[in-house]
């Protein structure tokens, strides 16, 4: 059972690298928070590593946080989620931020991840706000209620992944809509935000 792999990036895609380990091109599927955060082609990279075992198969996938791992496992235990869902969650939310989404309930929240329905985000945080209790995540439990500022960055980050932009672009474009506006309302930092990725 591989847990973890050190070497260098071979090749690198969306949700999916390749990592040589002396020689050897080891391919592991990795969440899009994982992707941004790895070097490019020839630069160092350490992953922890679930492998997932099925009769025709075997898959890796690889997380830099032991936290994003945890994560990853706990929801595949779920019935219903398999490893690509698994993956499209922690691509869709910061790691911290799903968990104190779990603990306060946030159904809405997690649908508004590409793929998560609302049966789905609901067996989510039905059956994940228990077994999240174990994780040592610093004050994700005690986190304050959002600001309506917060709220709105939040609105808006969500239709922009719904809408295909990833999540390190709108945020960028989210900052700048939000900066050069006075307490906007929804509508108006969509569309400036959607300028801002039009440039």
């Amino acid at each position: 059972m591989i847990a973890f792999l050190t070497g260098r990036v071979f090749e690198k895609q969306p949700n999916r690298v390749i990592v040589d380990v002396h020689g050897v091109g080891y391919e592991v599927f990795v969440p899009l928070s994982t992707y941004y955060e790895l070097g490019d082609a020839g630069a160092d990279a350490s992953l922890r590593i679930h492998t997932h075992v099925r009769e025709d198969q075997l898959q890796l996938y690889g997380f830099l946080t032991e936290l994003e791992r945890q994560l990853f496992e706990r929801l595949i235990a779920i019935s219903g989620i398999g490893p690509k869902l698994a993956v499209a969650v922690l691509s869709g939310m910061d790691p911290r931020e799903l968990v104190a989404a779990v603990q306060r309930g946030d159904v809405a929240r997690l649908t508004g991840i590409p793929g998560v329905g609302k049966k789905t985000a609901e067996r989510i945080v039905l059956e994940l706000r228990d077994r999240l209790v174990q994780l040592a995540v610093p004050a994700a439990a005690e986190a304050p209620p959002a600001s309506p500022a917060d709220r709105l960055r939040g609105d808006v980050m969500s239709a922009l992944q719904n809408l295909g932009y990833h999540r390190p672009q709108a945020e960028k474009a989210i900052e700048a809509a939000v900066k050069s506006m006075t307490d906007p309302t929804f509508e108006q930092a969509l569309k400036s935000a959607l300028r801002e990725l039009m440039r």
